[in-house]
């Protein structure tokens, strides 16, 4: 079994007293990455940073635990793009005046997001040009900055395909939401496409990190199923656009 492997499965088995079950797939940790207790405290530390404020466009991940960040930045009128989960269905577009008062709430939820934002090809997305800001949830993640998700890489790929058209790079601000059990305390090794991220927010604060190791650029697309490509919208579009469809 792979480090990684071993490092999900006790932070899983630590998550169950914390995570708040998902309506779909419970405590499955493997399908999903969950809300926890005190994630709108997190959001509070991660609010608070300059980054966030000046941001007029992010990226935000659709895990349970970004609920609170999504509802706040819809109530405040910022301007995102969101995956739809596990790309099935391409990337949301998510800006001021698409959420009606009082809505944004059930807006920041999955089927919210789907029902008043708006599809969103990667060449549009490219249009609005780069991201100021990235956020997105974890299984674990090392205080050196390393991040696991839930093993499925979706997180990977949508990196590898920002990065493959200039719209994220090394310094763009990547902060990962996560509970403080889910938190890592050893050093780790990033594989070649683990994503290293900037911040941690946690209830019990907003951790800096000092990055040791650069990250991956691009889609490895040697190794992607040929079943996964078909599945993904962007990465087909990725093609397209790359000339190698």
């Amino acid at each position: 079994m792979s480090k990684s492997k071993i490092i999900r499965q006790q932070i899983w088995g630590k998550l169950h007293d914390v995570a708040r079950p998902d309506t779909r797939f419970h405590m499955n940790f493997a399908e999903v990455i969950p809300d926890f207790d005190g994630s709108e405290t997190a959001t509070e530390h991660l609010v608070e940073m300059p980054t966030y404020q000046s941001a007029n466009f992010s990226f935000i991940t659709p895990d349970n635990c970004l609920v609170d960040l999504r509802r706040r930045m819809i109530a405040e009128g910022k301007t995102f793009v969101m995956s739809t989960y596990g790309i099935y269905r391409g990337f949301l577009l998510m800006e001021p005046g698409m959420v009606p008062p009082g809505a944004e709430l059930y807006a920041a939820w999955l089927d919210g997001m789907e029902h008043f934002g708006r599809p969103i090809t990667l060449e549009e997305i490219a249009a609005r040009g780069r991201f100021d800001f990235m956020v997105t949830g974890a299984s674990a993640v090392s205080r050196d900055g390393v991040r696991f998700g839930k093993g499925h890489g979706f997180f990977d790929l949508e990196w590898g395909m920002f990065t493959d058209l200039g719209l994220a790079d090394e310094d763009t601000p990547v902060v990962a939401v996560v509970h403080d059990v889910q938190v890592v305390e050893e050093k780790l090794i990033p594989s070649e496409t683990d994503i290293l991220v900037d911040y941690i927010a946690t209830p019990g604060g907003l951790h800096t990190v000092e990055r040791t190791a650069k990250r991956p650029r691009g889609v490895k697309w040697a190794l992607l199923d040929p079943k996964q490509i078909d599945d993904t919208p962007p990465l087909q579009e990725l093609q397209r656009i790359q000339g190698i469809a």
